[in-house]
């Protein structure tokens, strides 16, 4: 087969093969970047990312590529999730620049994009890292370019794109240290060549699984802007929600290492209804999509675990957003403030705390939930202020932070603020005298004022940096790395706090997770003051998924 040209029908099924290559694998990419630490979500934010992105282009009426590309690159940057989502939308909005104006794309025209794509990645990265999805996207996209010297078949062109992704995927552990000493591939660059495969095959028809889904424009909604059901919601209590999670999940039937029964589509709504309500299921012979609400969302997840594989999970703290809706019909009503402060945390706890230090609107997210880039534009946007703070909390919500900065009309600063500990800190130096860059200065220096520690299980064996890490044990994390592996949670808390504290130490604070306890939490805070009782120790409950302690040392 032989194609000369891209017209607007081939290049809709080229983005909606890679959005549904990627989402089937969104799984495989996960497990390549948890490592020991249970955090890997790079396949689910770059598949939310590229299924907005498709979504958009699912809606355009364009019949012109060059319309088409934009619309895509549009829907990935609102879309963007993680670091990983929002340089996949850096790749694909030069991608898309360069086809501005084209009725239809031929091998130059592909080539000038991919190149154009790496351009435009690598200049949104401050310190662009080798071994990773970059490298990936530029080594691609030159061994397209030389293809495209010898021929002007795009099909080749992108089996040449294809062929140096994977070669170049391969490599990144001996660009990138801590892959090969984990034993895995960059996770974002496999991202990448599941969507390259995807535009291969769209491309070409060439695929049985990847082309025989098509997703309507309904599904693609229900994928991507699914939302509970929400009536009179300021009107209610928040005390009076019953079930205080969303939970949202669509399990790939049959599929992965997991399914352990069959599915039976009565039996399977019939267990939920006893767990939650405003239960919806919808399902066919490959997949089962489930809203529900539920106090126990990981009970959902799990028992979804039992039939396939979860290919899309979205869970919202509904008592949150019902406080969050109220606070923002406030301040509509109040009219237009002169300061918002923007936080991101998980844990009703954690957000509680922000609110008491001074936090105008707390968006729900962190490790595992990272936040789109629309999802932080709208949190800015119910702020209702001039001007506006934004605290990530997290290094791989930073990306899409900035994102959001340049698309809102508001004045925003961004404190990047990698951990909840530093999130607090930072808030403490809040002045609402000074000017929007001097306390963006101020809080930033902050942040090298405290230390950052997180407890959480080891979910595999490896060795990290000389420390031999076993499964099941737990971690002590600081500053994001790891110092601890114990097989006893309280033992390796109050290890890795003792690595923490210095001469200058004065405060620790302790917050406990969801699956902490405060007999543990206290075992801890005495064993910090057995060492030196001038030091302060401070217990909050956090309620935050993944970590049962969250420590800083300041």
């Amino acid at each position: 087969m032989k194609v000369l040209e891209i017209k607007d029908k081939e290049f809709q099924d080229m983005v909606r093969v890679a959005a549904h290559r990627l989402g089937v694998n969104a799984e495989f990419v996960n497990s390549l970047n948890v490592f020991p630490v249970p955090d890997g979500d790079t396949g689910t934010n770059m598949n939310l990312t590229v299924k907005s992105g498709a979504k958009a282009v699912n809606e355009s009426s364009a019949t012109d590529v060059g319309t088409l590309a934009q619309a895509f690159a549009k829907g990935l940057l609102m879309g963007a999730r993680g670091n990983s989502g929002v340089i996949t939308s850096q790749i694909f909005r030069g991608f898309a620049k360069s086809m501005a104006g084209k009725t239809t794309l031929n091998s130059q025209d592909l080539v000038d994009a991919l190149t154009g794509g790496v351009q435009t990645a690598y200049q949104a990265v401050m310190k662009p890292v080798e071994g990773t999805i970059l490298t990936v996207a530029r080594e691609a996209a030159k061994a397209a370019l030389i293809k495209a010297n010898s021929t002007d078949d795009i099909v080749e062109i992108l089996q040449a794109l294809v062929a140096e992704s994977k070669k170049s995927l391969a490599n990144t552990p001996n660009l990138l240290p801590v892959l090969k000493e984990v034993g895995v591939v960059d996770s974002g660059g496999q991202g990448l060549v599941f969507i390259y495969e995807g535009f291969l095959e769209g491309l070409t028809g060439d695929t049985s699984d990847a082309d025989a889904y098509v997703p309507d424009e309904t599904e693609m909604n229900e994928m991507v802007n699914a939302t509970h059901h929400q009536s009179a919601q300021s009107q209610l209590s928040t005390a009076d929600i019953q079930y205080g999670y969303c939970t949202e999940m669509m399990v790939e039937l049959g599929q992965g290492e997991q399914p352990t029964e069959p599915f039976e589509i009565n039996h399977f709504r019939e267990y939920l209804s006893k767990i939650g309500d405003s239960l919806l299921v919808v399902a066919d012979d490959e997949v089962v999509k489930v809203h529900v609400h539920t106090e126990n969302p990981g009970q959902v997840l799990d028992y979804g675990q039992h039939f396939g594989t979860l290919a899309k999970i979205k869970i919202d703290n509904m008592r949150i957003q019902h406080e969050s809706i109220i606070e923002s019909d406030e301040k509509e009503t109040q009219g237009p403030q002169e300061w918002g402060i923007v936080t991101i945390a998980a844990g009703e706890g954690v957000s509680d705390l922000f609110r008491s230090l001074g936090a105008t609107y707390v968006l729900s997210g962190g490790q595992t939930m990272n936040p789109s880039t629309q999802d932080i534009v709208d949190a800015i946007n119910a702020t209702n202020a001039e001007k506006v703070l934004v605290l990530p909390n997290n290094g791989n919500i930073l990306l899409a932070a900035q994102q959001a900065a340049e698309v809102v009309k508001a004045k925003v600063a961004i404190v990047p603020s990698k951990s909840i500990s530093q999130g607090m800190t930072a808030l403490l130096s809040f002045s609402p005298d000074a000017s929007l860059d001097d306390n963006q200065s101020e809080m930033t220096d902050s942040l090298a004022t405290v230390k950052s520690g997180s407890i959480t299980e080891a979910i595999r064996d490896t060795e990290i940096d000389g420390l031999a890490i076993h499964k099941g044990h737990y971690m002590g994390i600081v500053d994001g790395k790891i110092l601890v592996d114990d097989p006893n949670r309280q033992s390796a808390a109050i290890e890795m706090v003792t690595k923490m504290l210095d001469a200058d130490s004065e405060i620790v604070t302790i917050i406990i997770g969801q699956s902490g306890n405060k007999d543990e939490a206290q075992a801890i805070s005495d064993a910090v003051s057995a060492q030196d009782d001038e030091i302060e120790v401070e217990i909050h409950q956090g309620d935050q998924p993944v970590y049962p302690y969250l420590i800083s040392v300041e």
